[in-house]
């Protein structure tokens, strides 16, 4: 019992801050850095689209193509606050008791772990550190010599395939409504927000249900060459009949996510 206390007592502290007006504003500065690292996958697929001689990129590529342009370290430095505000913010939901149930609260834990890593990641960008590796077939192939690990890949495949069909339905059901403030909305802000959000989860489902689908190929034909990223999920899509038309489709999603993410930013319940 006697830890039971002070587990508690960091709980009512911990809620005592999300609570707090600074913040808050560092969990909205999250949500407009991801927006902006979602704009710039989403603008050079689209670009790819359209026939420019180049390539999709992932989140730590929109971070590397932030730090190229004119004053790119202190726009990355202020990523990397964003970030990591949007990290913390996701990892106090998932530790403090809200009312969520155990999928939001799980949810939570492991975005505000990936974001976590890509803040870390920005900030070795800044300071001039290697990045690290982020090929997904490495990784896999290191956890495919694990024990019971292709059971373990094939695991996290159905559940990032579970998650874009999350993606799906949220879109489709709008229940991404229920996390903003949109009776501060008027009724035209509202009707585009509604349209972003949408268009945005769509989109974000069907990258997720790819990267989730390979994934788990990879664990079925002991094959770590098949797993992708994000990257690689938008690339899978290019190399499709109409390959370009469907890149087109998913890419202006991710951009309305981006902006969705933005505007959400604005008026997120945090």
């Amino acid at each position: 019992m006697a830890n039971v206390a002070p587990a508690g007592s960091a709980k009512s502290h911990g809620a005592q801050v999300a609570r707090s007006r600074g913040f808050a504003w560092f969990a909205r500065s999250g949500l407009f850095a991801r927006g902006v690292v979602y704009a710039i996958v989403g603008v050079l697929a689209i670009k790819l689209a359209l026939g420019d001689s180049g390539k999709t990129t992932d989140q730590q590529g929109a971070l590397q193509t932030i730090a190229k342009q004119s004053f790119g370290t202190a726009l990355l430095v202020a990523m990397a606050i964003g970030l990591a505000g949007y990290a913390s913010w996701r990892l106090m939901s998932a530790w403090i008791d809200r009312g969520d149930g155990a999928k939001d609260r799980i949810s939570a834990a492991l975005s505000g772990v990936a974001y976590l890593i890509l803040c870390i990641t920005a900030v070795k960008i800044v300071v001039g550190a290697k990045a690290g590796s982020n090929d997904p077939a490495e990784a896999t192939g290191g956890v495919l010599g694990w024990p019971a690990g292709r059971y373990i890949v094939g695991a996290v495949g159905l559940i990032i395939i579970g998650e874009g069909l999350a993606q799906l339905y949220k879109g489709l059901a709008k229940t991404f409504l229920e996390d903003s403030r949109t009776h501060e909305m008027s009724r035209r802000v509202r009707k585009l927000f509604t349209t972003l959000g949408t268009v945005g989860y769509l989109a974000r489902g069907v990258v997720f249900a790819l990267i989730g689908y390979f994934l788990a190929r990879a664990a079925y034909d002991y094959d770590p060459d098949k797993a992708i990223a994000l990257d690689g999920a938008l690339a899978k899509l290019s190399s499709l009949d109409y390959g370009p038309y469907l890149l087109g489709l998913v890419a202006a999603g991710l951009i309305a996510f981006a902006a969705y993410a933005i505007a959400d930013s604005r008026y997120r319940k945090v």
